[in-house]
């Protein structure tokens, strides 16, 4: 038995809707994230990496990760 995927990068969308923030506000909480952890431009966010920076647990954070 195979465990089944869950995707591991947070996009804006996923932000709008686990903080019901607007798409602007969503992508702006993304880029505060990726300056904190000193990552490129290019560079993903993890939930890991969200749920820590926020606060939010991580398994409640991959509830939210809809495909």
């Amino acid at each position: 038995m195979t465990k089944a995927l869950t995707r591991l990068c947070i996009y804006p969308k996923d932000v709008k809707r686990i903080t019901g923030k607007s798409e602007k506000s969503s992508r702006r909480i993304l880029q505060n994230i990726k300056e904190t952890l000193g990552k490129k431009e290019h560079q993903f966010i993890t939930s890991e990496e969200f749920a820590s920076y926020t606060g939010i647990d991580a398994n409640l954070v991959r509830e939210y990760l809809v495909d």
